[in-house]
């Protein structure tokens, strides 16, 4: 096999070969402006080569939005400066069962292909003294899901981040999505979707807080647990 069909393979399986998103050191050694221009000209380039006319004024801002859209959008969470800050506050409730906040909107993209990733996260917890905002678990799901990802790697990043934060490794993840790469090329199954589990401490190693997760986000239903 040779080394372009290895990686082709690697592709259509979805495997990834890093816990954190591959970058390069000079990363951010341009400015976002100059990454739009670069990209601008590049995706020019493809379309060219693909053979459409860029002087139709349907497709003539094409590039340039393309471009805008990468860096500033779908892409941003590649920015280290973009990761939302993690404030929590005093548990001063007591409350000391589980947290589960689920169905929060997961939009990506494929690493493999460019294509979308579009599902669902569910997030649980249980406090250790800490507790953080709701909406601060949204915003560590679309920050890591705005970059090219795998969704092995997307779930363990949630939950990484939600332990360093909380300080405590009671932390589960679930994300149940559907890629693109396998739903409109390839195989086109367009009924599929990929479900992908992190789980830490409590939720790992005892099959009760587990059962109880999985039920609050309704998981059990289709695994029977």
């Amino acid at each position: 096999m040779s080394d372009q069909d290895l990686h082709d393979e690697i592709g259509d399986e979805h495997f990834g070969s890093h816990h954190d998103t591959p970058m390069r050191d000079d990363a951010f050694d341009m400015s976002n402006d100059e990454k739009i221009a670069k990209i601008e000209g590049e995706f020019r380039n493809i379309m060219e080569t693909l053979g459409l006319d860029l002087t139709d004024d349907s497709l003539k801002g094409t590039p340039k939005r393309v471009a805008k859209m990468f860096v500033n959008e779908i892409f941003g969470g590649l920015h280290p400066d973009r990761k939302p800050k993690m404030s929590t506050f005093e548990n001063k409730y007591k409350y000391n069962q589980m947290l589960v906040e689920k169905d929060i909107t997961v939009y990506s993209t494929c690493e493999h292909h460019f294509l979308p990733i579009v599902g669902k996260a569910h997030i649980g917890y249980i406090s250790n003294g800490k507790v953080i905002g709701l909406s601060k678990m949204n915003r560590i799901v679309d920050y890591f899901a705005k970059r090219p990802q795998v969704q092995e790697r997307l779930t363990m990043q949630i939950v990484k981040a939600m332990q360093d934060a909380l300080g405590t490794e009671d932390v589960a993840c679930v994300i149940d999505a559907k890629h693109l790469c396998v739903n409109s090329r390839g195989i086109r199954d367009i009924d599929s979707s990929t479900v992908t589990a992190e789980l830490g401490g409590i939720f790992k190693t005892d099959p009760t807080t587990r059962r109880e997760f999985l039920h609050y986000i309704g998981v059990h239903t289709k695994f029977n647990v």
